[in-house]
């Protein structure tokens, strides 16, 4: 498996909807080379598939950790993700 086979389902915790949150994340991932997607839940949390080298995905990681200005992150959860495709950008999702 290379490096872009690799990917993390991130779960993020705090007031992250209704700031631009999902939007921001788009563009960090993109700025990164990642692909995958981003989407808010109901239950007022924010999940992202992130795929792409370790390296770029730690990054995010840690960038998920502070978020956009006007997010306040309590908690970010991560578990390894299996891909059934390979994914072709970074998007987001309802």
């Amino acid at each position: 498996m290379c490096d872009h086979d690799k990917a993390v389902r991130v779960r993020i915790s705090g007031k992250v909807q209704g700031v631009g949150f999902r939007m921001w994340t788009r563009d960090e991932a993109v700025l990164l080379g990642l692909t995958g997607w981003v989407r808010n839940e109901q239950d007022g949390t924010v999940v992202a598939l992130i795929a792409g080298p370790d390296i770029a995905i730690a990054t995010m990681i840690e960038r998920l950790r502070r978020g956009p200005a006007g997010a306040s992150v309590s908690g970010v959860e991560t578990e390894a993700a299996k891909l059934e495709t390979t994914l072709p950008d970074f998007r987001i999702t309802r």
